[in-house]
């Protein structure tokens, strides 16, 4: 067993606010025995625009928010999720949204760039977004092993496109972990269906941790930050506001439930149409 823990913020645009904030909530996570926590998506800076965060991009040798999230780590014990990092990207207005885990030692053990980028027009309302304008995507999935099994890599939008966590699922995938900054109304719609759909159908952990409240920029994030179980069980939940939820994991559960509901292995049946 291995007790896990999403962070659910409301960040602004001040990345050293955010940072106290990540680090008071971290240290509540390590106090509760977590030893992976997860960070959401933009826990470090959420601009007026989304090109605020190119003022703020780091190059993949570091800088100060990849320090703070290595500081974290080795202070706290954990494997850490940092949510995205904005890093630097081919074209200088733009970023990449990175998402960073580093061991409990501090070090950093894998990068995964978001690949899909929310360029999209919400119905029944006057929101739109345009990521594709600051962000650049990435092109590779992300599994990495870890000492709780093998963890996949995702942010936000990618929880909508399944052949993403069919990719990790090849690779090994046991876990999820989905730093995210749903939009209030998209999550009230969709988001709770979708995180456990990728846990339902893949058998695995989701660990989403999300964005949950009101933001300078006007927007307002969904949270509802969860721990799902490979059956689809909701086992831990936040609806709004900065804290986080804690919940233990347990790949020999996982293995169980593999083994004995083989719907995995039966991927490469061809069903007959009559």
């Amino acid at each position: 067993m291995t007790t896990v823990a999403c962070i659910q913020m409301a960040s602004g645009p001040a990345v050293g606010a955010n940072l106290l904030e990540a680090e008071r909530l971290i240290g509540m996570a390590a106090d509760r025995g977590a030893e992976l926590v997860v960070l959401p998506e933009n826990f470090a800076i959420m601009g007026k625009e989304e090109s605020d965060q190119v003022a703020v991009r780091e190059s993949d040798e570091g800088g100060p928010i990849q320090d703070f999230l290595s500081q974290q780590a080795l202070k706290q014990g954990i494997w850490l999720v940092g949510g995205t990092v904005p890093m630097v990207a081919k074209a200088d207005n733009k970023i990449r949204a990175a998402c960073l885990l580093y061991d409990d030692q501090g070090v950093r053990a894998a990068r995964y760039d978001k690949i899909h980028l929310f360029d999209v027009s919400l119905v029944d309302s006057d929101e739109s977004y345009a990521e594709s304008e600051a962000i650049e995507s990435g092109d590779q999935a992300v599994v990495v092993d870890t000492p709780f099994g093998k963890l996949g890599l995702a942010v936000c939008y990618d929880l909508r496109f399944p052949e993403l966590f069919r990719t990790m699922l090849d690779q090994g995938m046991d876990i999820i972990a989905m730093p995210s900054a749903f939009t209030a109304i998209t999550g009230k719609a969709h988001w709770s269906i979708l995180v456990r759909a990728r846990a339902i159908e893949n058998l695995c952990y989701v660990l989403a941790a999300g964005q949950g409240g009101y933001h300078v920029n006007g927007r307002q994030t969904y949270g509802h930050s969860m721990i799902v179980d490979p059956w689809g069980q909701v086992m831990n939940e936040l609806a709004n506001g900065s804290g986080l939820v804690c919940a233990d994991i347990d790949l020999e559960r996982l293995n169980n439930i593999r083994r004995t509901f083989p719907a995995l292995e039966h991927r490469n049946i061809v069903c007959r149409v009559f």
